[in-house]
């Protein structure tokens, strides 16, 4: 079961039609979008005028262990990963997905999504969440920040949502610049997120910019 409800979760970034989110105006003015199952968030204006992202002072860097440099075929990015904690191979589950990892013999995961064209990172923030919402309707952000990870500047964002009675949290990286995007993103149920989140954090921290 668990298996089965990973495979839908990994399909949370594919691109949803925007027909089922509805645009409107509270009686003080703000500009929400409401959603089917009833919730609601405000949009990229009003939230960006109300919660500003902190920036995290401290320098992220690859651990000693990472040593295997996982290249990206699509654009200049790579995760440098501890080979004998990590497996991965080319993804089947998502057609969005470049590589999808696991922590091996855990129930923990991740996922690399590439492409060429750059994109704002309040973009590919809203993008995720919306996704995430159509298969977990209770998806929310319960922490961002920006990251200097291995020089490079990063979205940091965990979001927790619920998907076939599983409470899911996901632990991600965004990344932008003018030779492409990336949604760099691990996951477990939120039950196992502390025994598992250093791993995930080492992970994410083997982030590079070519």
């Amino acid at each position: 079961m668990i298996k089965k409800a990973i495979f839908f979760l990994c399909l949370f970034v594919t691109a949803i039609p925007a027909s089922s989110q509805i645009t409107a105006v509270t009686s003080n003015g703000d500009q929400v979008i409401l959603y089917n199952d009833g919730t609601w968030k405000y949009t990229d204006k009003t939230e960006s005028e109300n919660n500003k992202t902190d920036t995290n002072k401290t320098v992220f860097t690859k651990s000693k262990e990472a040593s295997f440099l996982l290249k990206s075929n699509i654009c200049n990015v790579g995760i440098n990963l501890n080979p004998k904690k990590w497996s991965f191979k080319k993804a089947t589950t998502n057609d969005d997905a470049e590589y999808s990892l696991q922590l091996k013999e855990k129930d923990a995961y991740g996922m690399l999504i590439a492409e060429r064209i750059e994109v704002p990172l309040e973009t590919l923030k809203s993008v995720a969440l919306d996704n995430a919402r159509n298969v977990a309707p209770d998806m929310k952000i319960v922490k961002e920040e920006y990251r200097v990870v291995n020089g490079a500047t990063v979205l940091c964002m965990q979001m927790d949502g619920t998907t076939k009675g599983i409470k899911f949290s996901y632990l991600g990286y965004y990344f932008s610049s003018e030779k492409g995007s990336v949604q760099f993103v691990t996951f477990t149920s939120q039950s196992l997120l502390k025994e598992y989140k250093q791993d995930l954090e080492d992970l994410l921290n083997g982030f590079v910019v070519l």
